[in-house]
């Protein structure tokens, strides 16, 4: 590969749908150095770890986008396995890792723990895995504490259960809110630009020129 190219290839990414809900954990490292995060280990840790394996990056830290039990379920158990802290979601997400145990009984999910992250994460904030810097929103709606990775550079974002391809967010689960979702999206992701392509918790990603455009909770047509 030419030097042009490495420039070029700033990240990589790999994707391991876990838990009977299909989530998208996401394993996304800096290619420079080769170092990367985890991003909502949901579930089936094992498969999680042989992706890490198979990509061949070390990991140093877990991200969570929000609290939902298919995006946390393995958090505490990566947390032990690979000694790395987990940053995220924010604080307003707390009384969901405090009862994750109990929200894993409802749904079947067994094998889980309820856990503190190491770091909240506020609006404003920033993190970093090797070279890359990420931005975090606050995106409330679809939980009190979603929050939104985004790469400026890169003009890429990690959206968790805030929007999908064609749809958004739940918002009948405890703390969720329709109109505060549709106002986090409308107020601080499309302004981002339409060209930020994402990842999100399920299904295929998009862009948010394509979803500004075609998404019918945000086109009015729902």
């Amino acid at each position: 590969m030419s030097e042009r190219d490495q420039t070029k290839a700033k990240a990589g990414a790999m994707i391991v749908p876990v838990t009977p809900f299909e989530q998208n954990c996401t394993i996304l490292w800096c290619e420079a150095t080769r170092k990367a995060i985890v991003i909502d280990p949901g579930g089936d840790v094992p498969n999680i770890q042989a992706a890490i394996a198979q990509a061949k990056v070390t990991v140093e830290k877990i991200w969570l986008t929000h609290g939902h039990i298919d995006h946390v379920g393995g958090a505490a158990d990566l947390r032990d396995a690979l000694k790395v802290p987990i940053e995220g979601p924010h604080v307003a997400d707390k009384f969901l890792l405090d009862n994750v145990v109990a929200s894993g009984a409802r749904f079947g999910i067994t094998g889980v723990r309820d856990f503190t992250p190491d770091r909240w994460l506020e609006e404003g904030d920033r993190v970093e895995i090797g070279e890359l810097v990420f931005d975090i929103l606050h995106c409330p709606g679809h939980s009190p504490g979603s929050v939104v990775f985004f790469n400026k550079e890169m003009r890429f974002a990690q959206v968790g259960d805030v929007l999908f391809n064609g749809s958004v967010g739940r918002t009948d689960l405890p703390g969720g809110s329709h109109e505060t979702l549709i106002r986090s999206i409308k107020d601080k992701l499309l302004p981002l630009g339409d060209d930020v392509g994402f990842i999100c918790g399920h299904g295929a990603g998009s862009s948010f020129g394509q979803e500004r455009m075609t998404n019918p909770f945000l086109t009015g047509d729902v």
